[in-house]
């Protein structure tokens, strides 16, 4: 039925709430700027201390952060191509292909999968992955 259709059409692309806006990272900048500690520049944007530094340092450090390369930079980041954890580990997409043959479902292996490699979180992997797999 969905190869009839086209498959699965991939959502718009849009940014996570989670995720630091540009006007935030614009009151990072100003916060370097004044000389401000990053529990100030937290406090004023509402996120954690450890948000703050690590958004610096990952683009820079104080000296050199410009929040909107920051921000181009964590678009670009995002939108790269992500392998699924099954194309990258062929133990892993072997298991699942086999329960799939003799009928399991997707929320069956991956509970399985849980309970065989408790330990193993390379072995690990959600069932809406495993659905995804199937229609790629």
């Amino acid at each position: 039925m969905l190869a009839i259709h086209g498959g699965i059409v991939p959502s718009k692309r849009s940014r996570s709430a989670r995720v630091l806006s540009n006007a935030e990272r614009e009151e990072i900048s100003r916060g370097l700027s004044g000389g401000q500690p990053f529990s100030r520049m937290a406090e004023t944007i509402g996120r954690s201390t450890s948000t703050v530094s690590r958004e610096v340092h990952r683009n820079g450090g104080k000296d050199v952060y410009r929040a909107n390369q920051a921000d181009q930079r964590a678009w670009f980041q995002s939108k790269k191509p992500k392998k699924c954890s099954l194309a990258l580990n062929e133990t892993l997409r072997l298991a699942a292909a086999e329960k799939l043959r003799i009928d399991w479902s997707p929320e069956q292996v991956a509970g399985w999968l849980e309970r065989q490699f408790p330990d193993k979180q390379s072995m690990h992997v959600s069932h809406e992955t495993i659905y995804r797999s199937l229609f790629i």
